[in-house]
């Protein structure tokens, strides 16, 4: 019997705690869960690359079967390959989550027809988290402590000097 080996990809920009309960609740169906920080294009992004790894590195320690990989300027699905994925993992928190991963779903089965896809629902309490919404209470400079974790805030600090009111 084959590994199963599970693919839960974002921009992670900041990471939050929706996207802790779902990689936890993912972890449980894998023998290795790998989530993927990536580049996306249609995003700025306020933190760099190595700030989001440190994050996500921290905030998943915990999980003994996850590891982190970074991609810059590759598809998920080339990733995915290489690193001998079954199954993407991706998250649905409503009816326009449900629109866009419906339309990357299409594109990663035409690209990687040998990788399924899997859809987790957040549950109600993560329902409104979004990574948008945290930045944009960052650029407002509002407490941000109850939505994330501990890493981001501590990343935070450390790029500004000080934590948020």
């Amino acid at each position: 019997m084959s590994d199963k080996i599970g693919l839960f990809a974002g921009s992670f920009d900041p990471i939050t705690k929706g996207h802790i309960d779902l990689i936890e609740r993912a972890s449980k169906l894998f023998d290795c869960l790998y989530v993927g920080i990536f580049y996306n294009l249609e995003k700025k992004s306020f933190f760099n690359i190595e700030a989001k790894e440190k994050m996500v590195t921290a905030a998943l320690a915990h999980l003994e079967n996850v590891k982190i990989v970074t991609s810059h300027d590759e598809l998920a699905v080339e990733v995915a390959r290489k690193l001998g994925v079954t199954t993407f993992v991706r998250g649905l928190r409503n009816s326009q989550d449900l629109d866009y991963e419906g339309n990357l779903n299409f594109f990663n089965h035409e690209l990687a027809p040998e990788i399924e896809t899997i859809f987790l629902i957040s549950k109600p309490d993560y329902q409104h988290l979004s990574s948008s919404r945290i930045r944009e209470l960052i650029s407002f400079e509002q407490d941000i402590s109850k939505y994330v974790p501990e890493s981001v805030v501590k990343e935070l600090k450390k790029q500004y000097g000080k934590t948020k009111k």
